[in-house]
């Protein structure tokens, strides 16, 4: 039995001269975590080299060592690299194990490398002992033979082919940093967050895509001009579409324009959509990935901290009508969520702290992990900087992330069409989206939020569901992570008819989601009107 707490983090397979050990070395140092490779494991219990092992010994003898050494580490080597000799897997014994280790999540990284250079350095190779009496040919018998038992085990494969040790091992230790939500329901897919993670683009697009159509705004053309490059070196056709910045992207016009396009190139079902960029961008990829030829693939790579949170996930696509926001789309699923974490290191701070409103809302309805990370933190993400930031608030971040889509997932999971238990996530919104209208939507979506989660902790304090104590709570975080709590502007009547307007009405009866305590979410229905302007004046006081 192999315990996770005791587990290297990764176990390096491949064929003989694929450069195992310096990849996992160069990663180790990377990651700051211990290396060791079973065959220099060997030699020093030995107290000689595998050759002289095969020689004297036999090779059914360095197998059982190599088993015997393999076992021991997986069991006992925790968050280290291991580098396992090329035909450790082969072996029974450390086959099972590597499933074992699989099935505790741990990371079997196969290193592929091009037979004809792995031909070519097995030509040059004197101390190989199963390389001997013809290198170039026993070495194509030994791929062929292992070369499925690589691809079975592996859960990430590198291609050495084109690229340096140095960003092999960068690549590395980006994925085994990087954190996975699954978000299961009838169409289950994956939300990957880390540093490098649309680096996975052909992974979700597959090898029966033709065309991709890459769909961003021009504020993020530094990480659309990187996917393009990915998707074309892959052997894409990209078409490139850039739409307005924010809201503007979000009107029938814009879907227009890109159906037109998408028809001129030929697009078929077989062809895929990227959505990149904030939350509108990928709102609106997905609406056209939904609605081209009845639905087409498409993967979303959220670049502000706002999209990867909560837009980019759950499956809503959309675009906004003069009346209102989000009144035409559908309920389409990913093919997979990459929110790269790179991609923050050029965001603004004020569209970085926006997206805090959503991880709060995360904290108050499901998680209180995240409201007291956020007020432990709170002077740090407030002053955020992507390219400045020290390397643990990184992780705090990613961590924050992990677990807002955690909470996410497991609301979209059971309740895709927002028929009852999603409803939860919009905590906030009722007013937030009428804020965002009345302002021309020159509110950020975030600030509207917060100061809706405080219209919505009074609204549950003066129909007796909340203390005061808690409203107060709701004001000082939101404030201490420079969210907005107040607003001045509209008129109660002018709300009022907008909110009627939100998706969670029924009839002509308000719906509202508020808490019955932190972390307890239920529906208000149909509050008085005497309540509903009781909380409004109550979020003007500060004006």
């Amino acid at each position: 039995m192999i315990e996770s707490s005791s587990m290297p983090k990764a176990v390096v397979i491949g064929m003989p001269g694929a450069g195992k050990t310096r990849l996992g070395r160069e990663t180790a140092a990377l990651i700051k975590a211990p290396f060791r490779d079973t065959d220099q494991c060997i030699e020093e219990e030995a107290g000689r080299s595998v050759s002289e092992i095969f020689d004297t010994q036999g090779e059914q003898a360095f197998r059982d060592m190599e088993t015997r050494a393999v076992l021991d580490l997986l069991k006992d080597f925790p968050g280290g690299i291991l580098s396992l000799g090329g035909g450790a897997p082969m072996s029974t014994g450390v086959f099972q194990a590597l499933q074992d280790y699989r099935r505790a999540g741990g990371a079997v990284v196969y290193l592929q490398i091009d037979p004809e250079e792995g031909v070519s350095r097995a030509a040059r190779s004197d101390h190989r002992p199963l390389l001997r009496g013809g290198a170039s040919e026993r070495w194509m018998a030994l791929y062929r033979e292992r070369r499925s038992v690589y691809q079975e085990l592996a859960t990430i494969t590198l291609k050495s082919r084109n690229t340096t040790p140095r960003a092999l091992a960068r690549r590395l230790a980006d994925a085994l940093t990087e954190r996975v939500v699954h978000v299961s329901g009838p169409d289950p897919y994956d939300v990957r967050i880390g540093a490098g993670v649309t680096g996975r683009l052909h992974e979700l697009l597959g090898d029966q895509t033709m065309r991709v159509a890459l769909i961003h705004t021009q504020p993020v053309q530094r990480h659309s001009d990187h996917a393009r490059a990915l998707l074309r070196q892959a052997g894409y056709q990209v078409v490139d579409l850039t739409i307005p910045d924010a809201e503007a992207g979000k009107t029938i016009q814009v879907s227009q324009g890109i159906w037109e396009r998408l028809a001129t190139e030929g697009f078929t079902r077989s062809d895929a959509v990227v959505g990149l960029g904030g939350g509108a961008a990928t709102d609106q990829a997905g609406f056209i990935a939904a609605t081209w030829m009845r639905g087409i693939r498409y993967v979303n790579c959220p670049t502000s901290l706002l999209a990867m949170v909560d837009a980019s996930t759950g499956g809503k696509t959309g675009i906004n009508l003069e009346q209102g926001k989000n009144l035409v789309g559908s309920f389409y699923t990913p093919a997979g969520v990459l929110a790269d974490l790179r991609t923050l290191r050029t965001l603004p701070n004020e569209i970085f702290v926006e997206g805090l409103g959503e991880v709060a809302k995360s904290g108050f309805i499901m998680d209180g992990g995240i409201l007291r990370e956020l007020e432990e933190r709170a002077e740090s993400l407030r002053a955020f900087n992507g390219r400045e930031s020290d390397q643990w608030l990184g992780t705090v971040v990613q961590e924050l992330i992990e677990r807002t889509v955690e909470v996410k997932a497991r609301h979209v999971s059971v309740d895709l069409k927002e028929s009852g238990l999603r409803e939860f996530l919009n905590y906030g919104h009722t007013l937030g989206h009428a804020i965002e209208k009345i302002e021309h939507f020159t509110w950020r979506h975030g600030q509207a939020v917060s100061v809706g989660m405080v219209f919505a902790a009074e609204l549950a304090r003066i129909t007796g569901h909340l203390d005061q104590e808690a409203v107060d709570y709701h004001r000082r975080l939101l404030s201490s992570l420079g969210l907005r709590t107040w607003w001045n502007g509209g008129d109660f009547d002018q709300v009022l008819a907008l909110m009627h307007r939100d998706k969670k009405a029924r009839g002509n009866k308000l719906r509202f989601i508020i808490l019955d305590g932190l972390g307890k979410p239920t529906h208000l229905d149909d509050p008085p009107v005497s309540a509903l302007k009781e909380a409004f004046q109550a979020i003007r006081e500060e004006g």
